[in-house]
């Protein structure tokens, strides 16, 4: 999810000994996007989704355009499967009564599949990228993406569980952002990595007050 960088003048400027870039203006917006997408997730309100959808169609070209293959194609996934959260979500599909879903708890005979499909697609994906040579870093981009693919079938589900996959995906992010040189993005995954456990907190709540009826 990043892309390339601009510089000022034709050359980086240093903060604190770092080398910096003026940030790309594409990559400024989709920071933007993604920071009412994370808040609007972590409230489960109807306007996650619609952001989700604009989300996955920057991170697209940020991927793309910034050698992160996998994740660019795990964007593409994402926009897919936004549209069918959405559904979900609002009762469209899934559901006899036409309800809004609550937030609910992924059943526990679920998780033995849940391992294996992440263990499978990150060996799958870390094997295609270093064959193809089509991405810098295959075993990062591979694991990540295999977390993000199941992760985001557990949120259009609004399983409360799909928060732990995400604390598990953001660190793994931040560091193929930041060593691509996308800063503005590695900085917008932090602030997700703080919601990742305040999401936990919160969905949690919400998913044992459904259950008692509340």
């Amino acid at each position: 999810m990043c892309a390339p960088l601009i510089t000022c003048g034709g050359a980086p400027f240093s903060i604190f000994n770092f080398q910096f870039s003026v940030f790309n203006i594409l990559e400024i917006i989709g920071a933007v996007i993604g920071l009412a997408y994370i808040i609007s997730e972590y409230r489960a309100d109807r306007f996650f989704w619609p952001l989700s959808i604009l989300m996955s169609l920057f991170y697209i070209v940020i991927d793309f355009t910034s050698g992160i293959y996998a994740n660019g194609a795990i964007c593409c996934y994402n926009l897919l499967m936004s549209i069918y959260g959405l559904l979900v979500w609002r009762g469209i599909v899934q559901s006899k009564e036409r309800a809004e879903r609550p937030v609910g708890s992924c059943p526990r005979h679920y998780w033995p599949f849940i391992g294996a499909a992440v263990a499978v697609l990150s060996v799958v994906l870390w094997w295609l990228l270093g064959t193809l040579g089509e991405s810098q870093f295959p075993w990062l981009d591979g694991i990540s993406s295999a977390l993000s693919i199941v992760a985001m079938w557990m949120l259009s589900q609004k399983y409360w569980q799909q928060w732990i996959l995400w604390l598990v995906v953001e660190p793994l992010m931040i560091l193929l952002f930041y060593i691509t040189g996308n800063y503005a993005s590695a900085l917008l995954y932090v602030v997700f990595e703080v919601f990742c456990v305040l999401g936990i907190i919160r969905w949690r709540r919400l998913e044992r007050r459904t259950s008692a009826g509340v």
